[in-house]
């Protein structure tokens, strides 16, 4: 239980909420403590939001720092303020129609203080939104509310000794045979993590079966066009030295870490950031041009740059 003396009531946006063991330290490669990771979000409200808004967040939580035990947790925690959004959907896992699971839908900087209140670092959202206000448990309703697929995201996960100097090769083949599809507001995004992702924005809702589809005829295409380089199988004893193109990301059950959201490695924290495709370029053709970007540097860059996806 928190030491009372680290209670703080705050106000945001006409919300209070009561904020514990803000001193915490939840990075400690870098000290980077709680009220940091608040703060962090705070800041990065104006562009994450609009990547939170209808979709579903999934979060990976750290009660104690990445150096402790984590969690996935997709329902809503118990003690939920009764303001934080919600929805209720079919249990993306479960083959019964009657098996629910009610997602917190962030749409305020209140909600992302929250969030991260409870150690969530990492918010983790699928390529479809959801529609309606999500107030009531019933099952019709709640399966109607799944909207089509707004995205195609192809995940860049590298196999070791291969890493973003390589991904970002990928990512240039990718970019030409989506642009041959029709589709050229792309936008790849550093995962804060190893690799990064392309997010190839759709005109018109679709089906995720057909996003998955399209992802994987890619990712098969290129593995045959490129095979020193890309793989399309998930078979993980074949990746070292290539670039796994993961299209199974596209399936409607499944989530990527959202665009400017923290990520909860031991290291040092890095959160995934938008980057430009002059960037990705320097990247393909100079081995160490090209790198994970810390909380700081994602605030700086959208201060200097503005928001490159929000934009797209």
């Amino acid at each position: 239980m928190a030491d009372d003396r680290t209670r703080v009531r705050v106000e945001v946006e006409g919300r209070v909420l009561v904020l514990t063991s803000l001193e915490k330290v939840m990075f400690p490669g870098t000290g980077m403590t709680k009220a940091e990771v608040i703060g962090y979000y705070r800041e990065v409200a104006p562009a994450i939001l609009p990547q939170l808004k209808n979709r579903p967040v999934t979060r990976l939580r750290f009660p104690h720092g990445v150096t402790e035990q984590s969690f996935f947790e997709k329902n809503l925690p118990s003690g939920a303020p009764s303001w934080v959004r919600r929805v209720t959907l079919v249990s993306p896992h479960s083959r019964r129609a009657d098996e629910l699971v009610t997602y917190p839908l962030i749409d305020d900087v209140a909600g992302l203080v929250w969030l991260g209140q409870l150690g969530a670092l990492e918010l983790h959202v699928p390529q479809w939104r959801v529609t309606g206000d999500g107030t009531t448990d019933d099952e019709a309703a709640a399966a109607r509310r799944q909207r089509g697929a707004d995205r195609v995201v192809i995940d860049l996960d590298p196999g070791a000794p291969a890493g973003l100097h390589e991904c970002a090769q990928a990512a240039l083949l990718v970019r030409d045979v989506l642009a041959g599809a029709g589709l050229t507001d792309v936008v790849p995004v550093t995962s804060g993590s190893k690799g990064l992702q392309l997010y190839a924005m759709l005109p018109t809702p679709t089906d995720p079966e057909q996003t998955r589809e399209m992802a994987k005829t890619i990712a098969d295409h290129l593995q045959a066009e490129h095979p020193e380089l890309v793989l399309s199988s998930m078979a993980k004893q074949a990746r070292s030295g290539k670039v796994f193109l993961d299209w199974s990301q596209n399936v409607a059950a499944k989530t990527t870490i959202c665009p400017y959201s923290l990520r909860g490695k031991k290291d040092s924290p890095f959160a995934a950031a938008p980057r430009t495709w002059a960037e990705i370029e320097e990247g393909a053709a100079d081995e160490i041009a090209l790198d994970q970007l810390t909380p700081r540097q994602v605030l700086d860059r959208l201060d200097s740059l503005g928001d490159i996806l929000n934009a797209s």
